[in-house]
């Protein structure tokens, strides 16, 4: 499996200005290579390279940068293309669609840019590297991270390192290849049900209020809304600084609670369950008030961060089907809006089994996840 590792460098104030006049000019040329692409309508990697190669090295990049170049655009395409046909950017003839089919690809000034081991080395042991710029190779670049970070740079560091720069410090995004260790066989399944009140409970009575991360996230909204509307320069500066900081901390979160779950289904050698929620927010339909909460949350970013914690520990994930996952009864499979006279509460009208609403919820989730593993497991074993 790959994972990425954040290490943050250190340049002096010199280094600093070379690394961000170097994203500059990867990027500009970037920009370049994209209206090329769009205008001839040449996308695939070998055919752009062959139009643009000899372009894009005369605006100040050596062979292999310029390479890595034509790559990030002819891969900016091809995320183009795929989030099309899913119908990220609405409905063929809709004004997004066609606003977004109008326009080549554009890049950031400050975009991140990828480097191969030929541009960029790495020196663990001295926790430096080394660096290709527009000003000539900068080496002995400090940078810092985790006993667990450099540990995994050392054993597992393959491919491409992403120059990042955000919020005024400069970062490395490390790809590492590290091995799956096997799938243990599931002694039974943690059933996890996913919401907004609760950002994920357990099976076992386990639950993970959303209370502090919504706090959060409204009082984010409302100074977004009220510094946009004021539009002066500071409350811009402002809104530039306090950017991401809602996502890092709805990640944060993510993260912690998919560590808990993953840590208690391994201590208890059973599988994970969880929901199947893609295309939730097309099927759902909410009051207005209500819609900001829904597209705010990030269920599929917790669902991702449990599947590949619980891959790294040998957890094996299924996917179950969540229609009426909230409604059926954990104990005799009775479904019934009734069951659920309010967000907390569940009571079967049918044989009278009381529980929180999320537990119960979760409980079912578990033994579709049963099911689904017999089954899988049954056609591997005809096979």
């Amino acid at each position: 499996m790959r994972l990425v590792v954040q290490v943050k460098l250190l340049p002096d104030e010199a280094t600093a200005v070379v690394l961000r006049e170097t994203l500059h000019a990867c990027n500009r040329a970037a920009d370049h290579a994209s209206r090329r692409a769009f205008e001839t309508g040449t996308t695939s990697k070998q055919s752009l390279q062959r139009l643009v190669y000899g372009e894009v090295k005369a605006m100040g990049l050596s062979a292999q940068p310029a390479l890595q170049v034509i790559c990030k655009v002819a891969g900016a395409y091809a995320a183009l293309k795929a989030n099309l046909k899913a119908g990220n950017y609405g409905p063929e003839g809709s004004k997004r669609r066609k606003a977004v089919e109008s326009r080549p690809v554009r890049f950031r000034k400050d975009a991140a840019q990828p480097f191969d081991d030929r541009c960029l080395s790495w020196q663990p042991d001295a926790r430096t590297v080394s660096i290709w710029t527009v000003c000539g190779r900068v080496k002995g670049i400090a940078f810092q991270c985790s006993p667990a970070q450099w540990k995994m740079l050392t054993e597992h560091r393959r491919g491409e390192s992403d120059l990042v720069s955000r919020g005024g410090s400069w970062y490395l995004y490390a790809t590492c290849d590290v091995p799956e260790p096997g799938l243990l066989d599931p002694a039974g399944f943690l059933g996890v049900d996913l919401g907004i009140v609760n950002i994920a409970t357990t099976s076992d009575g386990d639950r993970y209020a959303g209370k502090h991360l919504n706090q959060v996230r409204h009082r984010h909204r409302r100074l977004r809304a009220k510094l946009q509307k004021k539009g002066t320069k500071s409350a811009k500066r402002l809104l530039r600084r306090l950017s991401g900081r809602e996502a890092r901390f709805a990640a944060d979160t993510n993260h912690r609670v998919a560590k808990k779950i993953v840590a208690e289904a391994q201590r208890t050698c059973r599988g994970i369950a969880l929901e199947d929620l893609g295309g939730i927010r097309d099927r759902v339909r909410l009051r207005k008030p209500q819609r900001v909460t829904l597209h705010s949350w990030s269920f599929a970013q917790l669902g991702a961060f449990v599947s590949y914690k619980a891959a790294w520990a040998g957890v094996a994930v299924v996917f179950v089907d969540p229609r009426h996952t909230s409604q059926e009864c954990s104990r005799c499979h009775h479904i019934s809006r009734k069951n659920r006279p309010d967000q907390s509460t569940f009571l079967c009208t049918s044989c009278g089994f009381a529980e929180h609403a999320d537990v119960n919820a979760g409980c079912t989730i578990a033994q579709r996840g049963e099911a689904v593993w017999a089954v899988s497991h049954a056609a591997d074993d005809a096979a």
